[in-house]
């Protein structure tokens, strides 16, 4: 029998890309409530479950690419959207833990040339946490000049033109995902360690977890087995991905669903971060969207008891993503989409294929 919250989702399907293109092979049983999810919102992208790192069941649904009718694979690449922002989490973490850096220092220690009186008042905890009160300056002047979203700035431009106003409230007041906390992050981590963010992402986080694949660059976002993001209208829409190096803290990384099952296993389950560092990772910053340092803590209630797990969406560009990671048990969820599905929707799935009766 179906789960019921699978059922209660099936009203809500997009209506266009055959639901009978998928992955010759999947891994593991037939899946019930996956297949009947698929079916009912017509879903084009990844669906991958899993323990410790390892999957346990993963099938491909739909189309990578539409007009060329390329079929998604298991091994499909996706943008990956803000769970970049968890892995920009992460890289930070190590650098507190090899002295580099401090939650709570103001960011005025690192980065001398921002402006003095908020330079002060800000620290690195508030910006990943989204906390910060720096205002999104980027999407006012992205409106006043669409050319911008083109514009290769370097990090000191990009620093300068968005990231300087005043501050809308008292840091760590409330939250407020402005993409400028993240391009006030990548800064601070290019200034500390002397190169390029991706550069330092790469030395201090994904190199030593065997995490290659996770890239932020334009050839894979180009590649021939990147999936291409489309609106949720029919006929569908291909949307662009406009994105710039100052932007990839924020949301600038692709992987396939293999990829992120390892990252979530690498990072909440093994000895890569320091007892402080998980507890940092772990500890929820605003209570109001339940976020921590680069990412969501949620409370899932699995046959009426409470169990803590790491939460990181994405949403760019007709792409959307769920990595869902419960402490306890060590399983992962991982849901990939390239048609703008509803991120509700997907949370719910998601929560389905944990047991999750309700979401929390």
């Amino acid at each position: 029998m179906l789960d019921r919250r699978c059922l209660l989702l099936a009203g809500a399907g997009l209506t266009f890309a055959p639901a009978a293109a998928r992955a010759a092979r999947p891994l593991g049983p037939d899946h019930p409530v996956v297949d009947a999810f698929a079916k009912a919102q017509a879903f084009n992208g990844v669906v991958m479950l899993g323990r410790a790192g390892r999957p346990t069941y993963a099938r491909a649904f739909g189309l990578a690419d539409i007009e060329a009718g390329r079929p998604a694979a298991v091994d499909t690449v996706y943008a990956i959207a803000s769970i970049s922002k968890w892995l920009t989490a992460v890289t930070v973490l190590k650098l507190v833990e090899a002295g580099k850096l401090s939650l709570d220092a103001p960011i005025s220690a690192y980065l001398p040339d921002y402006r003095a009186d908020t330079g002060a008042r800000i620290t690195l905890r508030r910006l990943l946490s989204n906390s910060s009160g720096v205002p999104n300056g980027f999407t006012p002047a992205a409106k006043a000049d669409p050319t911008l979203v083109k514009a290769r700035l370097s990090t000191a431009e990009a620093l300068k033109r968005f990231c300087q106003g005043d501050l809308v409230f008292e840091p760590g007041g409330r939250f407020d995902y402005a993409m400028t906390n993240w391009v006030i992050v990548l800064a601070v981590v290019e200034r500390v360690t002397g190169l390029p963010f991706q550069a330092a992402v790469r030395e201090i986080t994904l190199g030593p977890l065997g995490l290659d694949a996770l890239r932020a660059d334009d050839a894979v976002a180009a590649g021939p087995n990147t999936a291409v993001g489309y609106t949720a209208d029919t006929p569908p829409v291909r949307r662009p991905n406009d994105r710039q190096p100052y932007m990839a803290a924020a949301g600038g990384y692709f992987g396939a669903a293999s990829d992120l099952m390892k990252a979530a296993h690498a990072i909440f389950d093994t000895g890569f971060l320091s007892a402080a560092s998980q507890t940092a990772l772990r500890t929820i910053e605003v209570a109001s969207d339940h976020y921590a340092l680069g990412g969501r803590i949620r409370t899932l209630v699995v046959d009426g008891k409470p169990h803590p797990a790491g939460w990181e969406t994405g949403n760019t560009a007709g792409y959307r993503s769920v990595l869902g990671h419960r402490f306890d048990t060590r399983q992962t969820v991982v849901v990939l989409n390239n048609t703008s599905m509803s991120q509700k929707t997907l949370d719910l799935f998601a929560d389905t294929l944990f047991g999750a009766v309700t979401p929390a």
